[in-house]
């Protein structure tokens, strides 16, 4: 008996202890989750068609960079107990804080309204119905969640949405892999240096590295400190840091390393499959999903679709979210999932007014395609300034404290900065206007 009484105990300490690391799991994994959105999976399954393994190094050479500026973010949000926008409404000046929240938000409606258009076409796919009626379906369901559902029962639903992101790492199985020459390009490439390959790369690193999960993860981290009781900026209390700052770099690393597994399993998956017989041209993600069917099978383009679907509920709240977090630190309302609609009413509107522009963009019938461009390229011009603005904050001890950025996280964020400032170059360069 005192055998099964300590493998009961021994089972019941391993549970208790993966509840508490599921708990300590939250912005990380979420933020890296919602990288992913149906308008990334349509730039990776591009990328994988066009070039076949070729593109696998990008999600191996972004996962640091990412990595590094992610916790940046999220130290900033913990450290201050502010978010980006508030902490640059603090320290810069008000034109260069209306100048980076107006194109925050410009590229995040547009990238809303491409992501249910890709969740609505990804569901004719499997059910049929009507296009639009399933853009509204979305739209709403995703702000009800948002507005009606207190943020402590609301953040464990984004949690599980995460999951739905093994659907790509499921299709995998149903597909012959090379593995030896996946390998090779993915830590050994040989690029091709010409115009559309660059553009592809550009367009890789832009929607892996994009600035509305800059502000979502900052963010993040200031309702999980006012959630807790005796909750209080990291700066004002660092004798707690240590605790706190693994958390942030454990869920944040767990989380980047999520997102772009699946980004390079997407890539992976359309390039063995695409790639490989002849289909290098796919422009959305229901032409990816559609294309996989007669060459992978139907579980592969099943798993695929609802993939789309259900990463397409996870950010699209996020999108809307961060843009309103940010506007609404810019003008000092109230902010937080977790209060009622009544006690953050402008919060919540804009949260709403983004969700509707999302929706009007899909029934004015502008070109999808055209949508997750020029998102990309809004996107990728405002990352710069706003990622120099914060590591310039992370190493200022009158906004951090004693916490202010370790050399490693400044290098790595540093360089995603240049890396980033690189590509918005080449993407000038070789984009025909």
């Amino acid at each position: 008996m005192s055998v099964f009484r300590k493998i009961n105990a021994q089972a019941g300490q391993v549970r208790v202890q993966g509840r508490a690391l599921l708990k300590s799991l939250g912005p990380g994994l979420i933020t890296g989750a919602a990288d992913d959105d149906p308008s990334g999976i349509a730039t990776y399954s591009q990328a994988g068609a066009q070039f076949g393994l070729g593109m696998l190094w990008t999600a191996v050479f972004t996962f640091p960079l990412m990595v590094g500026i992610q916790m940046v973010s999220a130290r900033i949000g913990r450290v201050t107990g502010h978010g980006v926008a508030a902490n640059i409404r603090q320290h810069y000046p008000r034109s260069l804080l209306l100048f980076i929240v107006g194109l925050l938000l410009v590229a995040n409606v547009i990238n809303l309204g491409a992501d249910l258009g890709a969740m609505a076409g990804a569901m004719q796919l499997v059910v049929g119905g009507n296009h639009h009626v399933y853009v509204v379906g979305f739209a709403l369901l995703s702000l009800a969640l948002q507005i009606f559902i207190p943020f402590p029962r609301y953040s464990p639903i984004l949690k599980v949405l995460t999951l739905s992101l093994l659907a790509y790492v499921a299709t995998i199985f149903f597909v012959n892999v090379p593995w030896t020459q996946v390998i090779q390009k993915a830590v050994w490439p040989r690029p091709v240096w010409d115009a559309n390959y660059v553009a592809t790369v550009v367009a890789v690193f832009g929607t892996t590295i994009s600035p509305y999960l800059f502000f979502w993860q900052a963010t993040q981290e200031v309702e999980e400190l006012s959630l807790q009781k005796d909750g209080v900026a990291l700066k004002h209390a660092p004798e707690t840091a240590h605790e706190h700052l693994r958390r942030i770099k454990f869920d944040t690393y767990l989380g980047m390393g999520f997102s772009n597994l699946v980004a390079l399993f997407i890539i992976l998956t359309t390039a063995v499959t695409l790639n490989a017989h002849g289909i290098t041209s796919i422009q959305t993600t229901e032409q990816a999903a559609e294309a996989l069917r007669p060459l992978a099978g139907e579980q592969a383009f099943l798993l695929f679709t609802l993939g789309i679907v259900g990463t397409g509920m996870l950010a699209v709240p996020i999108l809307a979210g961060s843009a309103a977090y940010a506007v609404a630190e810019m003008f000092e309302w109230r902010t937080g999932l977790g209060l009622e609609l009544r006690a953050a009413k402008g919060f919540y509107g804009i949260l709403a007014a983004a969700m509707v522009v999302g929706v009007v963009l899909d029934f004015n019938g502008v070109d999808p395609i055209k949508e997750l461009f020029w998102a990309a390229v809004i996107n990728g011009v405002i990352a710069v300034p706003i990622m120099v603005v914060m590591m310039l904050l992370a190493q200022r001890r009158d906004v951090m404290g004693p916490l202010v950025v370790t050399r490693r996280l400044r290098v790595l964020g540093w360089l995603a900065t240049l890396v980033m400032a690189l590509a918005v170059g080449a993407m000038f360069v070789t984009t025909s206007w």
